[in-house]
C-alpha cells in the first residue's frame, strides 16, 4: 500500500521542531538515565566497537506537519542511542521501518544510520522517554520528566493521528491529549491491540503492540497484524492508498 496525502497540509513548525531537538540532545534532567545512556555509548557492543556512539537523549525524526505520529517506549540501547536517530540501527528500527516503507512512508526499508538518506513522507517516529533505560524500564518520575518534550513536539507536528506502540506509549499519548485540555473517557481507556480512541478536536489515537523483537520474533506481532493497524492510522491522518 502506497500512501499519500488526502489534501494540502502546510510544513510549518520545522524551525521549532529543530529548536526542541537541540534542547531534547542537551537535557540531563535524570541522572540515573544519563549515567545509563553514557555508560552504554562507553562500553558499546563487541560489533559496534569502533563506532562513536550518539549517548544522548534522541529528538524524534520526520516530517514536519505530518499527518501520522507514531510513538514508541524509548530508545535502543544500541539502536538510536547509538545512532541518534529514532528506531534506527536495530530490530525494531528493521520491522518498523520495513513496514512504513510498504505504506509509501519511508524511501527505504532499512534505517542504518543519521545519514542513510533515508525520508519518512507523512510521518513523524518518537519515543515516550528520550534516553535509553536499563532493562528498557523508565521509572514514572523519567518519563514526567520526558512529558513536556512530547507535549511540545506534538504541538509542533500537529498530527491527525497518533499510533502508539505498547501500553507505555499509549498512556503518555492518553496524558498528552489530557494536558491539552481534552476530557478523557472513564474509564480511563485500556491499552489493546488495535484499540482506538477518537475525541473530538483532538488526534485520533490508535494502539500496537510494541515493535520490539520480543513482540516480533516470538509471533506476538506479525509484519501481517502491524500492516492493519496500521493502515488504520494511515486512514485517520487522512491519507489514502496511492
Amino acid at each position: 500500500m502506497a500512501a499519500r496525502r488526502a489534501g494540502a497540509r502546510g510544513r510549518g513548525g520545522a524551525a521549532g521542531l529543530e529548536s526542541l531537538a537541540r534542547e531534547i540532545a542537551a537535557c540531563r534532567a535524570c541522572p540515573r538515565l544519563t549515567a545509563w545512556r553514557e555508560e552504554v555509548a562507553r562500553v558499546k557492543r563487541r560489533a559496534y566497537a569502533d563506532e562513536a556512539y550518539w549517548g544522548r537523549p534522541v529528538p524524534g525524526f520526520g516530517e514536519a506537519g505530518a499527518p501520522l505520529y507514531l510513538l514508541g517506549l524509548a530508545p535502543g540501547a544500541h539502536g538510536a542511542n547509538r545512532t541518534g536517530r529514532m528506531f534506527t540501527g536495530d530490530g525494531s528500527g528493521d520491522f518498523l521501518h520495513a513496514a512504513l516503507h510498504r505504506a509509501g512512508l519511508a524511501s527505504s526499508p532499512v534505517s542504518r544510520s543519521r545519514d542513510d538518506g533515508l525520508a519518512l513522507s507523512g510521518a513523524f517516529v518518537s519515543n515516550a522517554a528520550r534516553c535509553v533505560p536499563p532493562g528498557n524500564r523508565p521509572e514514572p518520575a523519567e518519563l514526567e520528566a520526558c512529558a513536556g518534550f512530547l507535549r511540545r513536539e506534538l504541538a509542533l507536528v500537529a498530527p491527525r493521528a497518533v499510533l502508539a506502540l505498547g501500553a507505555i506509549a499509549w498512556a503518555a499519548a492518553l496524558d498528552a491529549l489530557q494536558a491539552a485540555g481534552h476530557p478523557l473517557p472513564r474509564p480511563r481507556p485500556r491499552f489493546a491491540h488495535g484499540a482506538e480512541l477518537v475525541l473530538p478536536g483532538a488526534f485520533a489515537l490508535v494502539a500496537s503492540y510494541h515493535v520490539s523483537r520480543q513482540n516480533t520474533q516470538t509471533g506476538r506481532l506479525t509484519p501481517a497484524m502491524f500492516d492493519a493497524v496500521l493502515r488504520r492510522a494511515v486512514a485517520l491522518a487522512g491519507l489514502r492508498a496511492g
